[in-house]
């Protein structure tokens, strides 16, 4: 009942008509960096931030939390209309978006996936709401080891959970850890990899690095991919709107399923992307139309969309409770908190509580005007995808070099934009991926922090990271996740290894050996 009355209060908060202006204008901005191509939620964000330095926190927040509602609403319309996912989280739902909308279902197919994503979005916030809570009065138990322990596991889970490139992963965020480390040392106060330059004693916002990386890295990339935009129209009237609606119930399973996917992936830092494509292949085996997946089947679009913005709403709960982000986007919220003066954590909800509650109503809200937003106003934003792709890059720049010099003053932060839009293009070509990076960027001071405040107290020794229950279990689980891929590939080989004789595999053996499988015959031969 303490939450419901809290809630209330936030609601309260929001609802003034400045705060709710900033939501409209939050939700538009969203929208229309949604249908962008290089732009998307985490860049959007990190390209706006510097606009709500003078604005007070809670209407900044509130904002900056629509911009990225809109901008996961709006990924849809270009994946359905025009066949390109401006988000890679937007990705699985060309697989039977864009077949829709060749059958001449657009309507149908836009209605049902910003359903979805309402559906999702609003089962996170009911998360947060319930759980955050919860989690940051635990959290008040923690202390310097417990808190290194918890950094530790973080970024433990973005090895372990990526399957593919988890070397990459580990390369992106050591990268991010030698960028945290350049300034002044917060502990003996030694200058660390400044080379002689006073403007390095503040070290690399990490504001740049993220307009670098983001935006300009997407624009460089998309200039040499020469983007076209051909598509279908996507008018949506009310009939079209009532009649998916009815439909939907029918994927009440497909719903639940997808949110509880998103849900996980999201306070794990799985990422929106991971949970779309889980969320897509799991309804694809689970459905009785499976075999119609990636034909124009309404199911293959919910499914992805609602696992993506649950998971990208789920991602704040660590955010806000324990002061790390489970997402890019989160990630850059977490250093506006910062710049703000807030720090992010389990005293959050005791020290600031009218602005943690005004921002989770602002969910709900935002959330409800989002729908009805992208639902009326689909052409209009549509059309935007008609302006030359060389019109919009400059103005994309422009901006970015903009919010890049606002943040200290300095031409040096702007030519430092370029030159991290040059990396994050090269690291977007290898394929490396640039959230652990941002995570590492914005984290590892303060987990080189709680490991020497650990060191410097009573005792000494790794073993403090197991002096208790709390903190040896969650370090205990974090190693399991750093060695979780080497663990996957030893188990592999040992369900692979051989099994004939000699060591050699069945489909080694000679046909007249006596432990020889029996020939096979083809269809051919019977005949």
């Amino acid at each position: 009942m303490d939450e419901l009355s809290a809630l209330l209060q936030g609601f309260e908060t929001v609802l003034s008509w400045y705060n709710i202006g900033m939501m409209l204008i939050g939700l538009v901005l969203g929208v229309i960096i949604g249908v962008l191509p290089g732009l998307g939620g985490p860049n959007g964000v990190a390209i706006l931030l510097p606009l709500t330095f003078t604005m007070p926190p809670t209407s900044a927040i509130i904002m900056l939390s629509c911009i990225y509602w809109g901008s996961l609403f709006a990924g849809a319309i270009t994946s359905i209309l025009f066949n390109i996912p401006c988000e890679t989280s937007s990705v699985a739902t060309t697989f039977d978006g864009y077949p829709l909308a060749q059958q001449g279902k657009a309507g149908n197919a836009l209605t049902a996936s910003f359903t979805g994503s309402f559906f999702g979005a609003l089962s996170g916030v009911l998360l947060i709401t319930f759980l955050a809570p919860m989690v940051s009065r635990f959290a008040l138990r923690f202390g310097p080891a417990e808190f290194f322990a918890v950094f530790l596991l973080t970024f433990c889970s973005f090895v372990g959970t990526d399957k593919k490139t988890p070397f990459k992963t580990i390369i992106s965020m050591m990268l991010g850890f030698g960028l945290a480390a350049i300034g002044m040392d917060t502990i003996s106060g030694q200058l660390r990899m400044t080379f002689g330059w006073s403007e390095l004693l503040r070290g690399v916002d990490f504001l740049v690095v993220v307009i670098g990386l983001f935006g300009i890295g997407e624009i460089l990339v998309s200039m040499e991919e020469g983007l076209k935009f051909e598509g279908k129209s996507g008018r949506i009237n009310l009939k079209v709107v009532l009649q998916t609606w009815k439909e939907i119930p029918r994927y009440w399973a497909t719903l639940i399923r997808s949110t509880l996917v998103g849900c996980w992936m999201g306070v794990t830092p799985g990422g929106a992307t991971a949970a779309s494509f889980m969320g897509y292949g799991l309804a694809q085996r689970f459905s009785r139309n499976g075999h119609k997946f990636g034909k124009g089947e309404l199911e293959g679009v919910i499914a992805p969309e609602t696992a993506a913005n649950a998971s990208g709403t789920s991602a704040l709960l660590p955010m806000l409770a324990l002061g790390i982000p489970g997402s890019a986007t989160a990630a850059v919220l977490l250093g506006g908190l910062m710049i703000w003066g807030l720090q992010p954590g389990p005293l959050l909800f005791v020290e600031q509580k009218d602005f943690v509650w005004g921002l989770i109503a602002s969910m709900y809200l935002g959330n409800l005007v989002g729908l009805i937003i992208v639902l009326s106003t689909v052409p209009l934003f549509a059309a935007i995808l008609r302006i030359p792709f060389a019109i919009v890059a400059p103005i994309i720049i422009v901006v970015c070099a903009i919010g890049a010099y606002s943040v200290n003053n300095a031409l040096l932060d702007v030519w430092f934009m370029l030159l991290f839009g040059v990396i994050g293009y090269v690291l977007k070509k290898l394929s490396y991926p640039l959230a652990p990076l941002i995570l590492a960027l914005v984290l590892g001071d303060r987990m080189e922090d709680a490991f020497r405040q650990t060191m410097l107290g009573p005792g000494t020794g790794l073993h403090l990271f197991w002096e208790n229950s709390l903190v040896g279990t969650i370090t205990t689980l974090a190693l399991i996740m750093l060695f979780w891929p080497l663990l996957s590939m030893a188990w592999q080989k040992i369900r692979n290894k051989p099994r004939g004789p000699g060591g050699d595999t069945p489909e080694a053996l000679d046909e007249d050996h006596p432990n020889a499988p029996p020939a096979t015959k083809s269809v051919k031969d019977v005949g």
